[in-house]
């Protein structure tokens, strides 16, 4: 640019030092998060591979790679992208070095330290949100670094208005931070784990209201604004509508945030709420779909580039997985397709297709876009890219289709009633038999699109090593404006110049469907009977259901009969509202590799729990489950029963003084007696102290907590 005989301008030098690492480190955790995707997918096709050892069984790996995948692939994609074109829309450096290297490197501390306790058993089983309480604190910690940084650059801008791009990004950062501190409240029981501070129903819907969002907030508004930012970049066009811009983003952010309880149609969630869920879910047809073809038709006029430029490919593809995502998630919310679909592998590929179509093809196609421009060098093979491309689309499709063929199966065969009122597949076993050569397709798409990614690796990796050494900041030169001086914009122009008032009037737009749909459910009671006597878990019960956790068993097993009549043959009557208002966590469940345990206890004696749980196939055959035989031999800690107890009683659950003092003893008595049962049973002697009592005591609790007395 010739800036000779101007006055004001200032010279601008970029900090993509930060942006460089985040790239680095999405590259780096891309790899991990898909090659423990792909080993969780084989576990489930090949039992041994979870080889009897407690941190590899699919429980404790499918937590870590979805946190791997969403928090640690996708995330870095986010800060990088985030970083990177914020700066050029805003012609200003990011405002602290300082506060860029804090955020990276605490963000890359967090996944280190949720890729060390997931392993370990430690999680609140709270669906993308299973790290403990300390590691919540710090992702608060950085969250909010992140957001000064931000905002400061916001404030620092040298341009009037913020572009489009820039507005999902506000919303991005501030649904996260109120998403992730509301469903994060918990009371600790000790260094790495806790109690949340809602229970049952409330947990189930907080969660969900986290849950949902978190794909709407972390895996769909900022990857919006990545798009309007690269895909006009790449295609070097402008955007096709600005006046659908402005709908997309309002209708997008107001409407989203109420659509979370369609993940609990059928389930003891009050009616209304699971109405307004799928009411909303159906409006996001509109922006969801006025968004993919803003995305798409900047193209027009330029679909040549289809022909020639990969980055084009992998983009278009990309938008063509966000509309085919967010027309399959509405669709899932109806309540006779929920009927069908929910608890199935259609939930897995619905989601698959998003990460890995949407999620993915884009960050592949930012990063093929940046690093060139960051490390001032040619790409090094336009053709890897090309075959990176079609690979990566055939993995997902493979992924997808599998899983979907798999989930209608499932469900199918669930809800199949012979015309004599009798299940024609009793026996739950059958319908995971008949779906593992689908499995093996969900493998082998993954597979796919892991060999992609090599390539994607060696093309990155022979890029960089050819760049110059001389790396200078990019720098430009921009004129000094006056923020504070008036114009004549109006409308929505005139918004995008008010940062502040464009901030708050967003947080408002979340805030509306959210305390509309949590607030009623806060106060439970007016739902319940005004009979309802539940009992409380025993000492060992509460210390079985927290190994049941630990183990990672709620991501196969729900424990949530919904009430249709498939399910009431197959489980018993439908879960009641009052039947897990002592619950924390909430343990409805979102999968069902295995069947439903809502009202196993007593189903079956505790000789069968034991030989069940040291080789499910020795009661189960064909079963896919893993063996926990180290239960029989790593000891209860009944000393922090009490602790337990004394902090379950703070949070409102009705024990007694002599119950907490008295916790230890009580759960060792009631240890003694399960443990002399499995001998009168013919199992074997001495498991009084060991883990598989208490797991037995918790399973044949499920489904008698109406009881007013139980025998202990």
């Amino acid at each position: 640019m010739n800036t000779s005989g101007l006055k004001h301008w200032d010279k601008v030098v970029y900090n993509d030092y930060v942006v460089k690492q985040f790239i680095l480190a999405t590259l780096f955790f891309g790899a991990v998060a898909f090659l423990v995707g792909l080993l969780a997918a084989l576990q489930l096709v090949y039992w041994p591979l979870n080889m009897e050892l407690p941190w590899l069984t699919f429980g404790r790996i499918r937590p870590l790679h979805t946190n791997a995948a969403i928090f640690a692939f996708a995330g870095n994609a986010i800060f990088a992208g985030i970083y990177h074109s914020t700066q050029r829309l805003l012609k200003t450096r990011l405002f602290s070095d300082a506060l860029s290297q804090i955020h990276f490197w605490g963000w890359q501390l967090i996944i280190l330290a949720a890729a060390i306790t997931l392993p370990l058993g430690y999680s609140q089983s709270k669906e993308y949100a299973e790290l403990e309480w300390p590691l919540d604190i710090a992702i608060t910690f950085i969250w909010v670094i992140f957001a000064v940084n931000f905002f400061m650059t916001l404030a620092r801008r040298r341009e009037r208005h913020i572009y489009v791009a820039i507005w999902f990004y506000i919303a991005t950062i501030i649904t996260v931070a109120v998403l992730h501190i509301i469903n994060s409240l918990e009371y600790p029981v000790s260094f790495l784990q806790s109690y949340p501070i809602y229970a049952g129903v409330q947990d189930a819907l907080v969660q969900w209201w986290y849950g949902h969002n978190a794909v709407a907030f972390f895996l769909t508004t900022p990857f919006l604004g990545l798009m309007y930012y690269y895909l006009p970049k790449a295609a070097n066009r402008p955007i096709y509508s600005y006046r659908l811009s402005i709908i997309h983003f309002w209708a997008l952010v107001f409407i989203y945030i109420w659509a979370g309880p369609h993940h609990l149609l059928y389930t003891s969630l009050p009616e209304w709420a699971q109405t307004l869920g799928v009411v909303f879910s159906l409006m996001l047809w509109a922006p969801s779909w006025g968004g993919m073809i803003n995305g798409l038709l900047t193209l027009k006029g330029a679909w040549h580039l289809l022909r020639t430029d990969p980055i084009i490919k992998f983009l278009v593809a990309a938008v063509t997985f966000y509309g085919m995502a967010t027309f399959e998630g509405p669709l899932l919310s109806i309540k006779a397709v929920s009927a069908l679909g929910h608890y199935t592998d259609w939930i897995i590929g619905h989601v698959h297709s998003g990460a890995l179509g949407w999620n993915g093809l884009l960050t592949f196609a930012m990063i093929y876009y940046a690093v060139p421009l960051l490390w001032k060098t040619k790409i090094y093979s336009v053709k890897l890219m090309d075959i990176h491309f079609w690979t990566a689309l055939l993995g997902v499709l493979f992924y997808y289709v599998s899983l979907v063929v798999a989930g209608i199966t499932q469900g199918l065969m669930w809800k199949s009633i012979n015309p004599d009122g009798r299940l024609t597949y009793p026996d739950f076993i059958e319908t995971v038999i008949r779906i593992l050569p689908l499995y093996w397709g969900r493998a082998l798409g993954g597979t796919l699109f892991i060999i992609g990614f090599v390539m994607m690796l060696y093309n990155i990796y022979k890029t960089i090593q050819s760049a110059p050494k001389d790396q200078p900041e990019e720098s430009v030169q921009v004129p000094r404006i006056n923020l504070d001086q008036e114009t004549h914009d109006k409308g929505h122009r005139k918004l995008e110049g008010m940062v502040t008032v464009f901030s708050v009037l967003t947080l408002l737009a979340i805030l509306v469907g959210s305390v509309i749909e949590i607030y009623p459910t806060l106060s439970i009671h007016k739902y319940l009977p005004e009979d309802t006597k539940i009992r409380t878990y025993s000492a060992l019960e509460q210390a079985g259901r927290d190994i049941y956790v630990k183990e990672g068993c709620y991501v196969c097993h729900s424990q949530q009969i919904r009430p249709l009549a498939s399910e009431v043959l197959r489980y018993g009557p439908p879960s009641t509202l009052e039947e897990t208002m002592y619950d924390r966590p909430f343990q409805w469940g979102s999968k069902r590799t295995g069947p439903d345990l809502a009202r196993v206890g007593k189903k079956y004696p505790d000789l069968w729990h034991f030989q069940h749980m040291m080789d499910p196939r020795s009661t189960s055959p064909g079963s896919i489950m893993p063996k926990y035989s180290w239960m029989a031999s790593k000891n209860i800690d009944f000393l922090i029963l009490r602790k337990k107890l004394s902090v379950m009683k703070n949070l409102g659950v009705p024990y007694t003084e002599d119950e907490i003092a008295n916790a230890d003893i009580n759960a060792e008595k009631e240890a003694k007696k399960i443990a002399d049962n499995l001998v009168s049973q013919g199992g074997p002697a001495g498991l009084e102290r060991k883990e598989i009592v208490a797991v037995i005591a918790y399973l044949q609790a499920l489904g008698q907590m109406k009881k007013k007395e139980v025998t202990k």
